[in-house]
């Protein structure tokens, strides 16, 4: 599934994703009605790392940027383009979905952004979880204390809880259709908890 779909999928189960648009013409740019600044990126089920190829651009403050962009992306990629508004402040979170070949779907949670790569601080459990399994994960990594307002930083615990049991029911309900899934990253802010980068990978069908 492509970025935008996914997003679909997560927003029908009520995790928070930005408001955005998909455009295929230029001009589809006039009539995008949302708020800026802007992003705009590639929209491919085949890009998995959009900022890795050039398939994002940031901070776009008004029409004629959003047509540059448009023009940019849709020429370099021959696809269409997913143009969202920006959330900034907050906590950068990653949510993962996995299926173990022994204990089958399980869920990965962790602080996002650079740490992911850097500090690799992340906790796991099988699907689907409980409440009480969601606060436990949340005290698990290491860089809990960020999320407990460390330095000023205000984070809203409860919304990440609701996030990650509302993603379970997801897993759940769409049973083996799901083989993978990367949310990263994750923003959580002082009042709510909303998925900026979304990546699903169907199961095969056999």
């Amino acid at each position: 599934m492509n970025e935008y779909e996914t997003k679909m999928l997560l927003r029908r189960y009520g995790i928070k994703v930005p408001e955005g648009r998909v455009v295929e013409k230029l001009e589809d740019v006039e009539s995008l009605n949302l708020k800026y600044p802007l992003v705009a990126k590639v929209l491919s089920e085949k890009i998995l790392h959009k900022s890795d190829v050039g398939g994002v651009i940031l901070n776009i403050q008004n029409k004629d940027e959003a047509k540059n962009a448009f023009l940019k992306i849709h020429e370099k990629f021959s696809t269409p383009v997913l143009f969202e508004e920006m959330a900034g402040g907050g906590v950068e979170l990653i949510i993962g979905v996995l299926r173990d070949p022994s204990f089958g779907p399980a869920i990965m949670f962790g602080l996002g952004g650079i740490f992911t790569e850097v500090y690799r601080d992340v906790t796991f459990r099988v699907l689907p979880i409980t409440e009480a399994d969601a606060w436990d994960m949340l005290e698990d990594i290491r860089g809990s204390k960020i999320l407990k307002g460390y330095r000023g930083v205000k984070v809203n615990r409860e919304a990440i809880v609701d996030t990650l049991l509302k993603i379970s029911r997801l897993v759940m309900d769409n049973g083996d259709k799901i083989e993978g899934m990367d949310l990263n990253p994750v923003l959580a802010g002082e009042n709510d908890c909303i998925v900026l980068d979304a990546k699903l990978i169907e199961a095969s069908r056999q």
